[in-house]
């Protein structure tokens, strides 16, 4: 019988990361409004936030799929503590978690570098920036608030990535997601 493209053991690391994350994203969600009436140029740093699920999934595991499984089980998350922000959650889980797969795709998901997740977290930002200035009305800020902005759109989603690269490390050193141990048949004890 071939093996599960997502086992349980891999599908519930999934869900644990995605609880997790799912609960800062539903933070994000909730202050968004507020960001955005009093300091809108800060609103793609707090958006990078929803890069957290797939960073921590695919650092963790290294399997394909783990990434939009793990942003889809957080935007449920999310969804349940911020129902009214559910679809933009959504939107954002299908859109991050798919750029940090494509990302992975385009290594064959043979390079798990912390390089490679950074690169997708440059493209995510270079997106945020471009897309979310529409709803930070980006003409209406003076010309330093606009380069503010946008710097801290590109800068939000690698920062998170960041602190997601070193929250793997700190799961990975508590023996989170590592492959279970198969004792040899041949070995004693």
């Amino acid at each position: 019988m071939a093996r599960p493209r997502l086992d349980t053991r891999t599908l519930l690391v999934c869900a644990a990361i995605g609880v997790g994350t799912g609960v800062l994203g539903a933070g994000a969600a909730w202050i968004t409004v507020a960001v955005l009436a009093t300091l809108p140029m800060v609103y793609g740093f707090v958006l990078g936030v929803h890069v957290l699920p797939g960073v921590v999934a695919q650092r963790l595991l290294r399997q394909p799929g783990v990434a939009l499984a793990t942003h889809l089980l957080a935007a449920l998350v999310s969804s349940a503590f911020a129902p009214v922000y559910m679809w933009q959650v959504i939107a954002t889980a299908v859109l991050f978690g798919g750029i940090q797969e494509v990302a992975a795709a385009l290594g064959r998901y043979r390079s798990w570098t912390p390089l490679r997740s950074l690169a997708a977290a440059v493209v995510i930002g270079a997106l945020v920036a471009v897309a979310v200035a529409f709803a930070a009305d980006l003409d209406e800020l003076a010309p330093w608030a606009q380069v503010l902005y946008i710097v801290l759109a590109v800068l939000g989603p690698v920062a998170w990535t960041v602190a997601g690269l070193s929250t793997a490390a700190a799961l990975a050193r508590a023996g989170v997601g590592t492959p279970p141990r198969v004792k040899d048949a041949t070995s004693r004890g």
